[in-house]
């Protein structure tokens, strides 16, 4: 199986080419063409339906292959449990009025109403989206987001926003605002158009819906120039090889990365490192950026939206997963007991989400990170806190990038949706990992003092992890 780019995400493709491929949305965006794999063959459509949000079939049914593999999760269905569908609710109701307002259309009113701050603004310039004519290095698409909802603005009346959110009934799910003056704002889910990117293609079946952030070198018109440079980034990526495509301001000392390069061709790329342009305060010498809400992409928030997309991700395979061998092995009895290897293959999943959520791998920084839009401040004031004042949220920057590295999503509605067997599971591991059970070579970049101030933390701040530990303690 072939993994085809499609600018910053990513689509493992059964029989797309590279070029189809390429044209598929990069953060948060829909796809122009790609192998339409996440489809039931029969009566399959690229339309979405308004507000079903699954295309059906002549027959009525779903034609998605998730109602056939993960029928449990019932993915078509109209999601619920998330921030922009509670948002839409509100706005049926009388009650929010989204306010458009040039040059931005609806944005600032949208981040305003969905509670996402404008200095988490990431820009990227790669050809990305169904808009891939509005994106260039001179005009940037704006990724902002909170550790649930996504937010992509391109520049242009008659554009479309292209939001994203983690439900907590169906993990990621995707949806458009046409960002035109007049009519009523409405925040319409897409389906089949986005999944056409984001999605995971296994060789053994059973894609689900993920997000997936790529670096690559792209030109000054955002056209990727070369296949070979392409590269799926994650928490354990080197800073050297990240943000190609993207903008990013701040200082990374003399740790360099593939941010704000700006060539038109190939062959510049021969010499890197006199392309690059180091540390950069602000962007207003790269590009006119008046029309955007700052002149900023922060390379804390890029570091962040990095983990968070990361943890995501696991997050919706372990609910997949598990959600669907409980059912498939109760039939109608619950409490049967799960076969050993179903109980094996479930462990995998739910041990990678474990150890992307304690930074296992991450990569270490040489020299100080700083961020410059004040998404430090607003980031790290949502807390919660325990009683001598410590978060998950707090920033390191020194040499990584939290203090306290176990992930602040463990507060998050998609992770507390997880069947209790995985929370259970997964609460297991970091009692034996925090508490020094497990003397395991993976944990040893935790000092003693990490593994105590992470589990007081958790206990203090988490009532289900406190309650896990006193049914344990009791038994």
């Amino acid at each position: 199986m072939k993994q085809a780019s499609v600018g910053k995400f990513f689509v493992r493709a059964s029989g797309a080419s590279p070029l189809a491929a390429a044209l598929c949305a990069a953060a948060l965006g829909l796809c122009a063409a790609a192998a339409p794999a996440v489809f039931a063959q029969a009566g399959a459509s690229s339309d979405d339906t308004p507000a079903a949000g699954a295309s059906q079939s002549p027959f009525g049914a779903p034609t998605l292959t998730y109602d056939k593999e993960y029928p449990v999760i019932g993915y078509a269905r109209t999601p619920q449990n998330n921030d922009i569908a509670r948002l839409q609710a509100r706005i049926d109701r009388g009650e929010v009025r989204l306010q458009y307002r040039a040059p931005r259309g609806y944005l600032d009113s949208l981040l305003q109403a969905l509670r996402i701050d404008p200095s988490s603004q990431a820009l990227v310039y790669s050809k990305t989206s169904l808009q891939t004519g509005a994106i260039k290095a001179a005009t940037p698409r704006a990724i902002y987001f909170n550790a649930s909802t996504y937010v992509g603005w391109v520049q242009g009346v008659g554009t479309d926003i292209e939001l994203a959110a983690m439900d907590s009934k169906l993990d990621q799910v995707f949806y458009t605002l046409s960002n035109r003056p007049g009519g009523k704002a409405r925040l319409q889910r897409k389906v089949l158009d986005c999944l056409a990117c984001h999605d995971t293609y296994e060789l053994s079946g059973g894609g689900v819906p993920r997000f997936l952030l790529m670096s690559t070198y792209t030109d000054i018109l955002g056209n990727q120039l070369t296949h070979e440079g392409q590269i799926i980034t994650s928490d354990q990526t080197p800073l050297k090889y990240r943000w190609g495509g993207w903008y990013v301001t701040g200082e990374s000392g003399s740790q360099v990365h593939l941010g704000n390069i700006q060539v038109r061709t190939v062959y510049q790329l021969v010499h890197l490192d006199q392309v690059r342009r180091g540390n950069l305060d602000k962007l207003d010498g790269l590009f006119n950026t008046q029309p955007y809400l700052t002149d900023k992409s922060d390379i804390v928030a890029l570091l962040v939206l990095q983990h968070q997309v990361d943890v995501q991700n696991l997050i919706t395979r372990a609910n997949f997963e598990v959600r669907e061998a409980l059912a498939r092995a109760s039939k109608g009895h619950p409490g049967t007991e799960l076969p050993q290897k179903t109980r094996e293959d479930l462990k995998g999943y739910m041990d990678s989400l474990v150890d992307a959520m304690l930074f296992v791998g991450a990569t270490r920084f040489t020299s100080k990170i700083t961020g410059n839009s004040g998404f430090n401040a607003w980031f790290e004031a949502q807390g919660p806190r325990d009683g001598l004042g410590r978060s998950l949220r707090d920033l390191d920057l020194d040499t990584r990038l939290f203090k306290y590295p176990l992930s602040y999503l463990v507060y998050s509605a998609s992770f507390d949706a997880l069947p209790d067997y995985a929370k259970s599971y997964i609460y297991g591991r970091f009692e034996d990992i925090l508490t020094g059970h497990d003397t395991s070579d993976t944990y040893s970049y935790l000092s003693e003092s990490d593994r105590k101030a992470i589990l007081q933390i958790l206990t203090a701040t988490k009532p289900a992890f406190a309650e896990f530990l006193a049914r344990k303690g009791a038994a």
